[in-house]
């Protein structure tokens, strides 16, 4: 078989098609402005359809650290490819802001990123339907019809573009959704502080705020 015929391998696949739709939204939408970033998957919380971390990675012989952004692989099944890219896109809001803007405390959405997020097309709102809050600690969006971010989605997928690979949701097992084997404590959710990394679990929509460094903690992955 021909060498260039040869087809990529899963973990090929996928991570070929995020670092596609990467470079060519920064080209598209942020002006080539945006660093090289290290794109992950993560869905150990369902409900968490991604998220930036600035800094999370460095090089191991010390030279360099890079940001992190991390989707969660069970929505690229589950949801619409645009709504998977759309994803991607506001977690590139939370990385240009960190390189160029302002941010606020760990984890939340302030007037800059939504202002940032409305100027490449998508609103910013903390339901995911029009007439939402715009600003807040956990916050989703929609995609604005016609808008810059629709239009680019659409030439990219005329492109043939596409993500192979997403999780099987009826393959998760039941120790998956718990804490060790112990069924009883699948209420519990693991919240992570942002700023030193200390972890708590509790019932859902706590709002907990660490001790040590005063930042929010957030839901985990």
């Amino acid at each position: 078989m021909d060498a260039d015929l040869v087809p990529l391998n899963p973990t090929e696949q996928t991570y070929s098609a995020l670092q596609t739709a990467y470079d060519y939204f920064n080209a598209v939408l942020f002006t080539n402005q945006l660093p090289p970033c290290l794109i992950t998957l993560q869905r150990k919380e369902k409900r968490t359809y991604g998220y930036f971390w600035a800094t999370r990675f460095g090089q191991v012989d010390g030279s360099g650290h890079t940001d992190e952004i991390a989707l969660n692989p069970q929505r690229f099944t589950t949801a619409s490819i645009e709504a998977v890219l759309s994803t991607l896109a506001h977690e590139m809001c939370h990385l240009w802001q960190h390189h160029f803007g302002q941010p606020s405390r760990a984890a939340y959405h302030n007037k800059q990123w939504a202002a940032q997020m409305k100027l490449i097309g998508l609103q910013p709102s903390h339901t995911g339907q029009p007439g939402g809050k715009e600003v807040g600690q956990r916050m989703t969006h929609y995609i604005v019809t016609d808008g810059l971010f629709a239009k680019a989605c659409a030439a990219l997928l005329a492109e043939d573009f596409k993500l192979a690979w997403g999780e099987v949701i009826d393959r998760v097992t039941d120790d998956e959704t718990t804490t060790g084997n112990d069924k009883n404590r699948t209420n519990r959710l693991k919240y992570t502080c942002l700023g030193c990394g200390a972890n708590a679990w509790g019932k859902p929509a706590l709002a907990l705020i660490c001790g040590k460094c005063e930042t929010a903690f957030e839901l985990a992955l």
